[in-house]
């Protein structure tokens, strides 16, 4: 078969040829997908439409009316529960930020063959819904229960496996006070590309945790197995390997282009004199402790700072600002995340087939000319 069918995507994922450049099959996906402009960190709570979205298969058209959640497994009691039910529940609001796992992928060399997110796909916002802990409550862990299954409603095929996408968390996990069956994003009902009527929210972990059009919940006495979790979301650098699975999101920080761009290379262009640098840092594993900028290519790094101790929003990204005085020529900024254990975010990340967990740091080309300068093409990073 061809590189588009079947047969050439039916193993572990597949790595670009050198020199390969994008496929329409790439192509296809980026147009489904999108991610968040980074101007958009200047907001806390990213808006509906600009948060980040990634949809492994279709976009499920669910009835309210006629939706229920099934909860059972090794459970004292199995329910089904509808919207009503859940929303007589305990209710909670937590502000999430929420990274695809193949954030930065776009970036490797070689680049392996998926949806080529750049590093926008990241996004914040306000979950409300019902803690897991209080449904998994209600039916009973039963004894010896070791896993929660989570089983979406979106159902495709993927490296040749038929299945609809299913997820798994440790019941530890699983009980977390932050976990939501969350119902309303941004205090309004899921949009039907988020999960309408529900999905799972698990903060700190990327993006492919947190199951969508949510139809669903399991418990088990043994380690889940299906495509999503064993197969997919595993770090490896050989095909053959088992590897270790992509859980809690990476420290990372990100800046708001400066400036204004160049349509084509997103080079940033400013005026010479200060120039208010701002943006956003998170972490699923430990809590950012200080942000550090550089403007030199990561020559020298100079402290930020940091909005807030983190405590209001622990699972949100935070913001932090830096004063440049530019100089004519051509720059090129970077921002990183350390956190309170000791982790910097790095400037190279080690590689792996999938993609996931690229948490290298930004980098962001500025061209500072004095207002009416003309500026030279090409405007490309390569030329810094």
């Amino acid at each position: 078969m061809t590189e588009s069918g079947l047969g050439e995507i039916s193993g572990p994922g597949r790595v670009a040829e050198v020199d390969e450049g994008i496929s329409l099959e790439e192509l296809a996906l980026a147009a489904r997908n999108h991610g968040m402009p980074l101007e958009a960190m200047r907001y806390d709570v990213t808006p509906l439409g600009l948060h980040y979205l990634l949809i492994h298969y279709d976009i499920p058209m669910l009835d309210p009316d006629a939706w229920r959640l099934a909860v059972g497994g090794l459970v004292g009691e199995p329910l089904v529960l509808d919207l009503a039910a859940l929303r007589a529940m305990p209710r909670r609001t937590v502000r999430v930020t929420m990274e695809c796992a193949g954030n930065g992928r776009a970036r490797l060399d070689p680049r392996p063959v998926s949806q080529p997110w750049l590093v926008e796909a990241v996004g914040t916002a306000e979950w409300t819904g019902v803690p897991l802990r209080e449904v998994l409550g209600a039916a009973g862990l039963g004894a010896g229960a070791a896993e929660v299954v989570f089983t979406g409603a979106d159902h495709g095929v993927e490296r040749g496996v038929e299945q609809d996408y299913q997820r798994s968390l440790p019941v530890a996990e699983a009980m977390r006070e932050e976990v939501l069956l969350a119902y309303e994003m941004n205090g309004a009902p899921l949009a039907p590309q988020h999960g309408y009527p529900l999905r799972l929210v698990v903060p700190g972990w990327y993006g492919m945790t947190n199951v969508k059009w949510l139809r669903d919940i399991t418990v088990t006495d043994e380690p889940f197995t299906g495509f999503q979790q064993a197969v997919a979301y595993r770090l490896r650098q050989e095909a053959g390997e088992e590897g270790e699975p992509v859980t809690r999101i990476r420290p990372r920080a990100l800046l708001v282009p400066p400036g204004f761009p160049d349509f084509m290379s997103r080079t940033r262009i400013v005026r010479p004199g200060p120039v208010r640098l701002e943006g956003r840092a998170w972490s699923g594993e430990a809590p950012v402790e200080r942000v550090e900028v550089s403007v030199d290519g990561g020559l020298s790094w100079a402290p930020a700072e940091l909005d807030g101790d983190g405590g209001t929003h622990p699972w949100a990204w935070r913001r932090f600002r830096f004063d440049w005085t530019a100089g004519p020529g051509r720059h090129e900024l970077s921002a990183r995340a350390v956190t309170a254990d000791g982790t910097v975010q790095p400037e190279e990340e080690p590689w792996n087939r999938g993609g996931f967990a690229n948490n290298a740091v930004q980098r962001v080309p500025v061209v500072c000319v004095p207002a009416g300068t003309p500026v030279e093409a090409p405007l490309g990073s390569e030329d810094l």
